[in-house]
């Protein structure tokens, strides 16, 4: 077990150079999936070696109810400096749960208030609710089945061609299912903070994959600017009042992008020696993080087990 148990708590450090070059060089439905996967696999890990820490660190506490066995010197010394890492993991970890949990209570909260909004109104074949309401607003709802919310102001302010548009980004977001690899990366940040810049650049390319897939829909890459510049100018978006969905991503990029030509569907740019370096610095990372973690909980089961009397 020794040091590796602490290895995955900074590796994510290693995954965030690929984060602008994935939000520049990647189509965003491949930078979504591809940081939503980097940073889940290294909050997962780096969460596991936390817990490992906690279990070694409340053995030593008198009055626990762990087993004798599991405070006596053999297990102490699987795990280097576990007098204290073992008992500040214990802190950390319950502040990791209590965020997460946290965040999980506010994403779920926010979903039941927009369901039980839209209850009363009417269903309509195209899945559209349209709110009257004098606040320009238009976000997804994500549920069985997803809704697309629209304020009669922001109809208002838009062209015929844009609010087809706007339905569509807000369609694709529901058809994609962008709630969870915005939850997933939300939580990972949560678990741990070196994991903040892949959370903001999932809730940027998740944006960026609905405009996309919005301008292919409609086959008009400038409508679809327009609709995003349009509602980003008029919307008056109240966090407490929306879902996460309804979170725009930097505007200008995101016009900018919608008014060059369709990005390649590619997995990973041609190389080059910072995307070379970048992307084998994450792929090592990410590996090394799982490999230590698995070699950390093996280890130590294998001692826990052997140091329980039968």
């Amino acid at each position: 077990m020794g040091i590796f148990v602490y290895l995955p708590l900074v590796l994510p450090l290693t995954a965030l150079p690929i984060v602008r070059l994935a939000e520049q060089h990647l189509h965003p439905r491949s930078a979504t999936r591809l940081l939503a996967a980097v940073g889940t696999t290294l909050a997962l890990c780096s969460t596991v070696c936390l817990a490992l820490l906690m279990v070694v660190g409340t053995a030593q506490l008198p009055g626990n109810p762990l087993p004798d066995g599991w405070s006596d010197p053999e297990v102490r010394a699987a795990v280097p400096y576990e007098e204290k890492a073992g008992i500040v993991a214990i802190g950390v970890l319950t502040a990791v749960v209590v965020a997460c949990g946290a965040a999980v209570h506010h994403h779920v909260r926010q979903r039941i208030r927009a369901t039980r909004a839209l209850q009363s109104l009417p269903e309509h074949p195209s899945g559209v609710a349209v709110l009257p309401d004098p606040e320009p607003y238009a976000y997804a709802l994500p549920g069985t089945p997803g809704r697309v919310v629209v304020s009669t102001a922001m109809t208002e302010c838009l062209t015929t061609r844009e609010r087809r548009a706007l339905v569509a980004h807000e369609r694709a977001h529901l058809t994609a299912r962008h709630h969870r690899h915005l939850l997933a990366t939300q939580l990972a940040a949560r678990a741990n903070p070196f994991l903040l810049p892949l959370r903001t650049a999932v809730a940027y390319s998740t944006e960026r994959w609905a405009d996309e897939a919005a301008a292919q829909e409609t086959g008009d890459r400038r409508a679809v600017a327009g609709a995003v510049g349009k509602a980003a100018l008029f919307a008056h978006r109240s966090p407490d009042a929306l879902p996460a969905l309804a979170a725009v991503g930097p505007i200008p990029r995101r016009v900018a992008a919608l008014l060059d030509p369709v990005p390649p569907a590619r997995l990973w740019p041609p190389s080059s020696a910072h995307v070379a370096f970048a992307g084998l610095a994450a792929t090592v990372g990410t590996t090394v993080s799982a490999l230590s973690s698995l070699n950390a909980t093996v280890t130590l089961v294998r001692i826990l087990h052997a140091a329980t009397p039968l």
